[in-house]
């Protein structure tokens, strides 16, 4: 353990809500839910001011719109989101270069290997942090972080979730036990549903009762390797190191439909789709692929994914919608399709193009010439101009996706700094132009 709070934990509060909010003036201080918006979608982040009436992420989107039916709810802009958060990790690495980053709103920061560490006394750590919450909001536009600082990882990140929404607080070395004693056990990182319930039937709620049971009798209940490490964490014991280098295992993009999907033409389009889009995200991380894979879901829930290992390694979009094609027809698909997904794995940091056979190439020509494209598939179950999404207008200038239904779309006109009218136009209206 760290004799210093020298770890870091940032999170960005609500950060997919928090971008619209500052893209969308019309949106801010108003409850904004973002995620899919279909019968099956899910919530992806919902404001603090969502959270009031009790949508959370990972509710069915159906339940948080009659928990706030009033919230806008919007499909999401992920260029958007993606370019935030570079930002974001952009100043963290100018801090150390120990920074792990979680997700796109998250990230661990080592301070003990900064060039310029700040005294590790509650004072300097304190300054610190605002100022750290200063340049982020000032980089971002106004976007609001959380950052916790302890001696260990799972310490940082508790003390981040303790000080929400736009804290800092800081756990000072030797009061780690005490400060998470009350807690409920859910805290503590491995304690899902499964596990409460196991730890509630030996009278196990909050991190002190967890504190009272011995290593055996964790073991004997969850497996020796659970046991043991939830009784490390019990108390504060957590070695991990701030990993900078954590490697993608794999880049995935899927679809869980509205309605269930048996059209072949249809969801080859689909896959086509999100061949580009997973190859867009591959050339991002400036890596190449070995491995195409694909996954349906069936409406019985079952999953069934198959994979393809190439010779060489590939960033193009061409070569993996050719082998998610093939994959995709070998599948019987008489039932339906749930879901969809293509993804991609066994990364390497050049490509290797000239080991592909002539199989491979002959592939790809089949595909540019005989899939039908996304913009000749029918929409209606994923329509180009979701709620949320940016479009200019030749006369109105600039603005964003209000609503679609019955052919038409509803547009407000706004940028970050001004606020327009609200138009409504066909949905094929030559004028406007789906900008992401």
């Amino acid at each position: 353990m760290r004799a210093e709070a020298s770890v870091l934990h940032l999170d960005l509060d609500a950060f997919f809500a928090s971008v619209e909010q500052r893209d969308k003036p019309s949106l801010r201080g108003k409850p904004v839910v973002v995620g899919g918006l279909g019968r099956r979608g899910v919530v992806s982040t919902a404001s603090y001011e969502a959270r009031v009436f009790g949508v959370h992420s990972a509710m069915p989107m159906h339940e948080a719109r009659r928990l706030a039916p009033n919230a806008a709810f919007l499909s999401g802009r992920y260029a958007k989101y993606r370019e935030t958060s570079a930002v974001v990790m952009g100043i963290l690495r100018s801090i150390s270069p120990l920074v792990e980053p979680l997700s796109l709103d998250e990230a661990f920061v080592d301070l003990a290997a900064a060039a310029d560490p700040p005294a590790f006394d509650a004072e300097s750590l304190t300054e610190f942090g605002a100022e750290l919450k200063s340049a982020v909001a000032k980089a971002t536009g106004g976007i609001s972080a959380s950052l916790g600082i302890g001696t260990s990882k799972f310490i940082a990140k508790l003390a981040t979730e303790l000080g929400k929404p736009d804290g800092c607080r800081i756990v000072a070395p030797g009061t780690e036990v005490e400060t998470i004693a009350p807690l409920n056990v859910g805290v503590i990182p491995g304690v899902g549903p499964v596990t409460r319930d196991k730890l509630a039937r030996l009278g196990v709620r909050t991190v002190a009762d967890l504190q009272q049971l011995s290593p055996a009798e964790l073991n004997r209940e969850l497996g020796q390797a659970h046991g043991t490490g939830l009784h490390a964490l019990a108390f504060a014991r957590d070695e991990r190191a701030v990993e900078p280098d954590r490697e993608s295992k794999s880049i995935s993009v899927e679809d869980t439909f509205e309605d269930d999907i048996s059209d072949r033409a249809e969801l080859r389009a689909i896959t086509e789709r999100h061949a580009r889009l997973v190859a867009n995200r591959v050339r991002e991380a400036r890596l190449f692929a070995r491995t195409i894979s694909i996954k349906i879901r069936r409406p019985d829930f079952s999953t069934v994914t198959r994979s393809r290992t190439l010779h060489g390694a590939t960033d193009r979009a061409e070569v993996i919608a050719a082998q998610a094609h093939a994959l995709l027809a070998a599948l019987d698909l008489g039932g339906g399709v749930r879901l969809l997904g293509v993804g991609v794995s066994g990364f390497a940091g050049s490509a290797q193009e000239e080991l592909f056979e002539l199989a491979d190439a002959s592939a790809v020509g089949e595909t540019d010439t005989q899939t039908t494209s996304w913009e000749e598939t029918p929409r209606r179950r994923v329509p180009t101009l979701q709620p949320g999404a940016d479009v200019r207008h030749t006369h109105y200038g600039q603005g964003w996706v209000w609503g679609t239904g019955l052919g038409r779309v509803t547009v407000r006109f706004e940028t970050v700094d001004t606020v327009g009218p609200i138009k409504t136009f066909a949905i094929d209206d030559p004028e406007l132009e789906l900008l992401d």
